[in-house]
């Protein structure tokens, strides 16, 4: 295979084209430790090499990192490793390494996020969350049903209530409306708002 172009990245990073399609990405010192130069061959072998012992080395730490800097989604660590330039077979090698340790759990992660935040968000503000992070639909459903306790909404809708320092005793009806307007397009139901407010 020929190195058709080195682009620089940064000013220690490059990225390596083999035979017109992208490769992966070096550092300027690697790329003179494996003699790697524009419109030159690279051996087979050498190739396979940087690809086990830099490439998917590199992928497997950076994802280690990724995951001990903050808990993540499958989709949002593949996401990180795609910006990271890694090939698309690197990333997948990278991900099965980490889930070996159970790094990777995004129902562990839907938990823990519903956990954090059933107090003063909506079911459905907190779904839409988890679906913009790409949990899957029946993992999402799955953490519902073990961390969100029956009545949980209403719980939260007094939260906010509390939080937003309105009494409802003595509101006017313009605050309560306002009030009402501002829960339901927080993706509380109408009917857990009404019973919150009449309570």
């Amino acid at each position: 295979m020929i190195v058709t172009k080195i682009e620089e990245v940064t000013k220690t990073k490059y990225k390596v084209e083999l035979d017109g399609e992208f490769a992966f990405v070096l550092y300027k010192r690697e790329l003179s430790h494996f003699g790697i130069r524009e419109e030159e061959e690279l051996p087979e072998e050498t190739y396979m090499q940087i690809r086990r012992d830099v490439i998917l080395k590199r992928a497997k730490l950076r994802a280690m990192h990724l995951l001990t800097d903050m808990a993540r989604t499958e989709s949002g660590l593949r996401e990180k490793l795609k910006q990271g330039m890694y090939p698309e077979d690197i990333i997948e090698e990278a991900m099965s390494y980490v889930r070996s340790f159970g790094y990777l759990n995004d129902l562990r992660y839907a938990e823990s996020f519903i956990e954090s935040r059933k107090n003063h968000k909506s079911k459905k503000e907190i779904y839409a969350m988890l679906c913009r992070k790409g949990v899957p639909a029946e993992q999402i459903e799955e953490a519902f049903a073990s961390s969100y306790p029956e009545g949980g909404e209403l719980d939260a809708i007094r939260r906010v209530i509390e939080k937003k320092r309105v009494d409802v005793t003595h509101a006017s009806w313009e605050e309560l409306q306002k009030l009402c307007g501002y829960l339901s397009r927080k993706g509380f139901r109408y009917e857990d708002i009404s019973q919150v407010i009449r309570a």
